[in-house]
């Protein structure tokens, strides 16, 4: 081979040489691209996860605002579970919200005006007046000087319906222009014997017979439609509360005091009935609470006049009176009443329940799981008043873990009996907050 064409293969080599060793880089440069965008995030499987994520989140909001065809059956399930998700988010979205806005209304409170809260009573111990029938300035004049948690009302209160309408709308009112949210509403009304807008033919209302009957014939869906019925009329002439329904279970054939009132003996009906009424008052937007905590079918005595007590062990009243409650905890009853009923052989002495810290916080709260509002009974019963004043009951029951005081014999006397206490230290006012809030918790839940 000739010289020249010797340079000219020594060329070709060179080129193919130099385009070699510029692929190679070039690959290089590549791999080391691809390992960077790797490790910056570009193929970071998190970010496609928020991408599924937000477009799930976009699906759930064009389901919320489109009706789903239901022949559409192949992709209907699939639709419902983002629902669902997106709907159990957005609940604890909005507990998340209640639970700031009830701390920032606490924070807000004076110390009286949360002493206030904890009492439930007559428009007449509110008011001073002999008998309230309406609600004017001298009701907005008590609410402004003594904000309280709720008033309860009787017959002599409940004259026709526009009247009971136009009472209870200026109190909510009042209330409302006070303290910024709802006051409790409250009546008696069980239907049967205990009765109040029932048993005033003015009202022209649906009259419900005993709970004894309806327990006698055992339909869980007579009881929701009892407790529908009442809740409908009551909720239409402006009540947002009611002591209802009765859970005792009738254990002692000669009890004359809830033998009509109670649904009957065996605990696991009596369960089943209170539920099942309950669920149709708070379906027509009435709270409903069971009573009388811990069981008031046992005694002989009836606790309006004066001492009563049941003779179970703590093992029988869990078999026994305890079912139709820790049932009702169980499936998130939001208010209990503790009644005066003294339980001696579990606490060793003759305290009344409400006043008891073993039966209210130590079995109830704490054993039983309940950690709703508790509302005592009436605290101007002859059980109470016959060995305590106002001012003591009212610390006693705090003490013992009630939340709400239903009717102290004397109002200004026990109001300012906690006041005093919190002052001495004998409550403290973290003490006063817990009760405040669950109360607050329970108002806000309320359709308002």
């Amino acid at each position: 081979m000739s010289g020249k064409g010797r340079r000219r293969g020594h060329k070709n080599q060179n080129g193919k040489y130099i385009a070699g060793i510029i692929v190679s880089i070039a690959v290089i440069i590549c791999c080391f691209a691809i390992a960077a965008w790797v490790l910056m995030g570009g193929m970071d499987t998190g970010t496609g996860a928020a991408d599924d994520t937000r477009t799930s989140d976009a699906r759930n909001a064009d389901s919320s605002e489109s009706q789903t065809d239901p022949s559409d059956g192949g992709s209907q399930s699939g639709d419902a579970d983002e629902t669902d998700a997106a709907g159990e988010a957005g609940g604890n979205g909005a507990d998340s919200e209640t639970d700031a806005r009830i701390s920032d209304v606490m924070e807000s409170m004076t110390l009286e005006e949360k002493v206030c809260q904890l009492f439930m009573i007559t428009p007449e111990a509110l008011t001073g007046v002999g008998t309230a029938t309406q609600a004017g300035e001298a009701t907005k004049s008590a609410i402004e000087a003594y904000p309280v948690g709720g008033v309860i009302y009787f017959s002599k209160n409940l004259q026709s319906a526009e009247q009971t309408r136009t009472m209870l709308a200026n109190t909510r009112e009042y209330a409302s222009e006070r303290m910024g949210f709802p006051i409790f509403l409250s009546v008696d009304e069980e239907g049967g014997q205990v009765a109040r807008v029932g048993s005033n033919a003015a009202f022209g209302v649906e009259k419900i017979g005993n709970m004894s009957d309806v327990g006698e014939r055992g339909d869980t869906q007579e009881a929701y439609d009892v407790g529908s019925t009442i809740g409908a009329y009551l909720s239409d002439l402006g009540f947002n509360m009611d002591a209802a329904p009765d859970a005792d279970v009738l254990t002692n054939p000669e009890n004359e005091v809830v033998k009509y009132r109670s649904f009957g003996s065996d605990p696991q009906l009596v369960a089943d009935m209170a539920k099942s009424e309950l669920d149709g008052l708070n379906d027509q937007g009435i709270i409903g609470m069971y009573k009388h905590f811990p069981g008031h079918g046992g005694t002989t005595a009836d606790s309006h006049e004066g001492y009563a007590y049941v003779d179970d062990s703590l093992e029988e009243l869990r078999d026994g009176a305890f079912v139709p409650f820790q049932d009702g905890i169980d499936n998130g009853v939001s208010v209990i009443m503790v009644s005066h009923i003294s339980c001696p052989n579990v606490t060793g002495d003759n305290t009344p329940a409400t006043l008891s810290k073993m039966m209210t916080t130590d079995i109830l709260r704490d054993e039983m799981g309940f950690d709703g509002m508790i509302i005592t009974d009436a605290l101007d019963m002859g059980a109470i008043t016959g060995q305590y004043s106002s001012a003591e009951a009212a610390v006693k029951a705090l003490e013992a873990g009630a939340d709400m005081l239903l009717m102290p014999e004397d109002f200004r006397s026990a109001y300012q009996g906690v006041l005093d206490a919190v002052e001495d230290q004998t409550l403290t006012e973290e003490r006063i907050d817990e009760s405040v809030r669950r109360i607050l918790e329970v108002k806000m839940s309320m359709d308002v």
